[in-house]
């Protein structure tokens, strides 16, 4: 076995290495590959150092890196080669820092901060085009997530209130942090890939912004244009798909500890979702599509509904268990599928969590309310779509429906 001080030294190299490589790369006039080699050995020796002889040596390390930061940019400015950036700057600084981090903190931090930094200047260019498609209505959502996850819900009270103990504030807004953080992400993917994105991605992106959504608008489009029927049923199949692999997260997220118990008959569900996919890419592969335009997820009045839509459902879920056993419980999911999964998923799953609900009926309320979204949505196509587009979806819905029964009633 490696002697821990080696193993340090040995974490601290790899680490300055991994860094250096990047900045040698991008061809760093302040340090390189084994400039910051040195610099995160100097951080992680100066720790060991103040073991022995008090914590100022980690200090006075500190003071000397940005000491020699500053020489190396005063030679420059003398030489007319000053830039404006203090990127690879503040990078040496911070994995001086690292190294000593290594030896007096917990090592997988410290691993996990120094891969961190070298991924963040990796994406250097990414990033800026990134920034330089952020709109007025992109900041606006960001700053929007960002008064619900960090203004709102630090501040509410985490205990139980009204009827059945189940309104926990602080937890109905942790629900809405998570759709809407969900959400997103999605419509972030959108704005880097929406423009020029295929089929699979349309329906991928579709799905994780909104299914329904999509459904909308695709089944408009083919009133207007018939022709395009195979591929708008293709890409609501696909968003329809993605639907069962957001459920897993939530599922995931909210009933860790029950998931291998909740996840395998949904996992089934996606599997076949996948399946019919596959079938309808194979017979419409050769079109192109877009996906629609995205809203703003982060809307606080969205949010708002949906808390409240959640904590309705709550409410309702606890009655109908404690007045009519499971058949109330699954009415109550049905009647929430239809409009909206993910409030009916999160307070099932969170009910099995606390072990109010055993994880059978849990799951199969959450089945049920993903089979209850697909006749809503195969509903719309009827009603908004065209014909042709309708008799597409009839047929991968009701395969998917067909699955799900039996997946309900037979899964042990």
């Amino acid at each position: 076995m490696i002697p821990t001080p080696f193993l340090q030294l040995a974490v601290a190299l790899g680490l300055g290495l991994l860094v250096g490589l990047q900045r040698e790369r991008a061809d760093s006039a302040i340090a390189g590959i084994r400039t910051f080699a040195l610099i995160t050995l100097f951080g992680a020796l100066a720790a060991q150092l103040g073991r022995v002889f008090g914590g100022w040596v980690v200090a006075a390390g500190l003071l000397v890196v940005a000491a020699f930061v500053v020489s190396g940019n005063l030679v420059r400015l003398r030489k007319g080669e000053a830039e404006p950036g203090q990127t690879t700057e503040l990078a040496a600084v911070l994995m001086y820092g690292i190294g000593a981090w290594v030896v007096v903190g917990a090592m997988p931090v410290a691993v996990a901060l120094g891969g961190t930094v070298a991924v963040l200047l990796h994406l250097r260019e990414p990033l800026h085009r990134l920034v330089g498609r952020i709109g007025e209505g992109d900041l606006k959502a960001i700053m929007q997530f960002v008064v619900i996850a960090l203004v709102i819900l630090p501040i509410l009270p985490d205990q139980a209130f009204g009827p059945y103990g189940v309104l926990n504030p602080y937890q109905i807004w942790w629900m809405v942090v998570l759709i809407v953080g969900l959400s997103l992400l999605g419509y972030v993917a959108f704005k880097l890939f929406g423009s020029g994105a295929g089929t699979v991605l349309s329906g991928v992106l579709g799905g994780a912004i909104s299914s329904t959504a999509t459904t909308v608008t695709y089944a408009r489009r083919t009133r207007e244009a018939p022709e395009s029927s195979r591929l708008a049923a293709l890409v609501v199949m696909i968003a329809s798909t993605v639907v069962f692999v957001r459920l897993l997260v939530e599922v995931a997220l909210v009933a860790r500890g029950r998931f291998l118990e909740l996840a395998p008959p949904l996992a089934a569900m996606l599997g076949v979702a996948v399946a019919l996919s596959l079938a309808a890419w194979l017979a419409g592969r050769r079109e192109k599509a877009e996906p629609p335009e995205a809203g703003n997820p982060a809307e606080l009045k969205s949010a708002l509904v949906f808390g409240a839509l959640y904590a309705v459902i709550l409410l309702a879920v606890a009655f109908a268990q404690e007045r009519f056993g499971k058949a109330g419980l699954f009415t109550v999911a049905a009647l929430s599928g239809l409009t909206d999964v993910d409030a009916i998923t999160l307070s099932t799953a969170r009910l099995v969590s606390g072990g109010g609900l055993d994880p059978g009926t849990g799951w199969r309320a959450i089945l049920l309310a993903a089979l209850s979204n697909l006749v809503f949505k195969a509903g719309l196509v009827a009603v908004l779509g065209s014909w042709r587009m309708f008799g597409r979806i009839a047929v991968l819905f009701g395969a998917a429906l067909a699955a799900g029964g039996l997946i309900f009633w037979f899964w042990p």
